[in-house]
């Protein structure tokens, strides 16, 4: 809409209609989760029979709050540990991913770049099966030949933490390479002229300009990797991320802590990104 042309009064009142209706639509299902946490039925769903606040603290015997639920909570755990690893590793790699992509001359760069941003469009299914499919044959392959068991390559927690960093690297990539790319470069050499070594180049100047993009991508790669499931379904061992837990429970039927779980999680996350915003924001000021 452009706000210098006149406007009829019938489509401003239709376009704030879509606005309207188009929030509703992203976070009416977000809202009716959070008030069903809340809700003193023994099934996640509706009708509203009473405030409660036992599926989040309840001790038994008849419920178990999210607080005393060793399972949702050890989940909740694996899923951080996860995202910590994954979020550290991304963030590295892709930073230096960026880097290289900044040079100029070097052979193939086009076709690597184009390589590096395959992971984003591949179906995490597919990803998931096809990274399944390879540390499984390559376990057999150094068990039968050289006799020796590699726990790594059978389904387990840093199988998980591989699977989502061969894409969520991408992204932290993408993020870096942007904000690079603003880079004034006469910087560096200014420094380089005074006396500075690379390294120390890089640490002062660069990285310092390259703050607000690594901690955003940092904090993105974080809940894109707590909240990832289809790559993480293939890869999962006997230590369940919360995703699958909570797949897992809904399947088999569960009780409203599901909901607990879901406005927990809700609401840290919204917390995260608006800590996040502040920072971007205060990275770029300074």
């Amino acid at each position: 809409m452009i706000r210098t042309l006149p406007q009829q009064k019938s489509y401003a009142i239709a376009f704030r209609l879509y606005i309207i209706l188009f929030y509703i639509f992203l976070f009416a299902p977000l809202v009716i989760t959070c008030i069903l946490a809340f809700n003193d039925s023994n099934f996640p769903s509706l009708p509203w029979k009473g405030f409660s606040l036992d599926w989040f603290l309840a001790d038994g015997p008849k419920r178990i709050g999210l607080l005393h639920d060793n399972s949702n909570i050890r989940s909740i755990w694996v899923s951080a540990q996860t995202a910590v690893w994954v979020s550290i590793i991304s963030v590295v790699v892709g930073t230096m991913g960026a880097f290289l992509f900044e040079q100029e001359n070097f052979w193939g760069k086009q076709g690597l770049y184009f390589l590096a941003l395959t992971p984003l469009v591949i179906p995490g299914v597919i990803l998931g099966i096809s990274l399944l499919l390879t540390a499984n044959s390559l376990g057999i392959f150094f068990e039968d030949t050289l006799g020796v068991d590699i726990p790594f390559l059978r389904p387990s927690f840093w199988l998980v933490v591989l699977g989502q960093f061969s894409f969520i690297a991408t992204f932290v990539l993408l993020v870096v390479s942007a904000r690079l790319k603003k880079f004034d470069h006469s910087l560096e050499e200014a420094a380089l002229n005074l006396g500075a070594t690379r390294f120390q180049v890089i640490r002062f100047i660069t990285l310092p300009f390259l703050r607000p993009a690594l901690i955003g991508s940092g904090a993105v790669a974080f809940l894109m990797s707590f909240e990832n499931f289809n790559t993480t379904l293939f890869l999962v061992g006997s230590e369940t991320t919360l995703p699958i837990n909570l797949y897992l429970q809904v399947r088999d039927g569960s009780t409203p802590i599901i909901n607990a779980v879901s406005c927990l999680l809700i609401v840290s996350t919204s917390i995260l990104a608006v800590i996040n915003l502040l920072l971007t924001k205060r990275g770029e000021k300074a």
